[in-house]
């Protein structure tokens, strides 16, 4: 075996683009989670529950505050490091990095964005401490992709009240949050309106979604809002419609792409490993030319990926990316993931379908990656508007 074997992923170097600083910072949360996450992923995963201590270490490392530096530590993370962030995150468990996404991106990124000064002074101090726990209810039983035009979830409006009627589903970190922001129509104007239901609203009743097969942790809900009571000041007063929502979802698609991007590695780098050390017919694996392909058009792919992710979080910094940019960092990485956690697990053989081996975790756990956040066929219908100028929404 060669002397000078290059066993990083990230091949063409890209984590060479963080500062000296962020690379350092990096290197920390990397050693922490590492160390209190990842002991506590697989049993989690197998069981099909949350594990709570996680939420300690979550706090502990402050990433709740990366993205809002005035309800943090005061410093501004640019994306690109937000983005190796993720990798480091998903590296050692999607269904926890899951969990923390929904918490900071989706729920606190709704209160950060649609809300008020008021309202962010009010909720975001405990979120970064990791205090309360938020989720965001937007997918409905009967609607994901059109929920934009076909939600179903009303908002009546009572004097210095809203009335909420309706159900959502899929609800990461549902079963156990303490704030969802909820997504409803006004049936006096039709708009989509946000509005964050506090645990134990009469009402609100949170069931978990069970038999997964993916994202096992996360604990997905089952939501249904029987006249919810909610008060004007829960309402977010900086969301006027759909579109103000799809400002949040843009954001949280980038990062998506990321979070394929850290499960493709994590393939990757387990497939890498085995095929060093499993021997067949007295010698590795990896010394077979099969073996070595599949290697290679992994590392080809996690490459590509690599690149795209990196030009959006460059553009997100400069404030020149768009949706239809998230959309194809999206559509392109989660498909090229599951391609990478396919070969991984072919590579591993009959060992690819045990949890011992870790790899089919991430094969399974791709799945969900692959749908959630809009759809590959949703997002390439917002990439081909933005480069024909027609819409084929149907």
């Amino acid at each position: 075996m060669s002397k000078h074997v290059k066993t990083d992923p990230d091949f063409f170097g890209f984590e060479e683009l963080l500062t000296e600083g962020e690379r350092s910072e990096l290197a920390e949360i990397r050693e922490i989670v590492q160390r209190e996450l990842k002991p506590l992923a697989n049993d989690a995963w197998d069981r099909g529950e949350f594990p709570f201590e996680a939420i300690r270490t979550f706090a502990r490392t402050g990433i709740a505050g990366f993205q809002f530096p005035e309800y943090g530590d005061g410093r501004t993370r640019r994306p690109l490091f937000n983005g190796f962030l993720s990798i480091e995150l998903n590296k050692v468990d999607p269904s926890l990095a899951v969990a923390s996404g929904v918490h900071t991106g989706l729920a606190m990124g709704s209160i950060y964005g649609g809300g008020d000064q008021h309202q962010r002074d009010r909720w975001m101090p405990d979120m970064v401490a990791w205090n309360k726990i938020g989720a965001f209810g937007l997918t409905e039983p009967e609607g994901g992709s059109d929920v934009a035009g076909g939600m179903r979830t009303t908002a009546r409006r009572e004097n210095d009240e809203w009335v909420l009627n309706g159900a959502k589903r899929w609800i990461g970190n549902g079963t156990f949050a303490d704030l969802v922001v909820i997504w409803a129509r006004d049936e006096a104007d039709g708009n989509v309106k946000g509005f964050v239901v506090e645990k134990d609203t009469p009402g609100f009743h949170t069931s978990k979604i069970e038999g997964k097969i993916a994202l096992r942790s996360v604990q997905n809900a089952d939501i249904s809002l029987n006249e919810v009571r909610v008060p004007e000041e829960n309402r977010l007063q900086n969301i006027e419609n759909f579109k103000d929502t799809a400002k949040v979802l843009a954001k949280t698609r980038g990062n998506v792409a990321w979070q394929a991007l850290g499960v493709a590695i994590r393939a990757y780098e387990l497939a890498r490993e085995y095929a060093v050390e499993r021997e067949q017919f007295g010698k590795p694996i990896g010394g077979f030319q099969m073996i070595q392909d599949l290697l290679v058009k992994m590392l080809g792919n996690i490459t590509a990926m690599f690149g795209m992710v990196t030009r959006l979080a460059q553009k997100m910094a400069d404030g020149t990316a768009g949706a239809d940019h998230a959309a194809l960092a999206k559509s392109f990485t989660t498909t090229k993931m599951r391609e990478c956690v396919s070969w991984a697990r072919e590579l591993f053989g009959g060992n690819g379908i045990v949890l011992d081996y870790e790899v089919a975790k991430f094969f399974a756990d791709a799945e969900a990656v692959y749908s959630f956040e809009g759809s590959r066929e949703m997002n390439t219908l917002i990439v081909g508007k933005s480069i024909t100028g027609h819409s084929a929404f149907a």
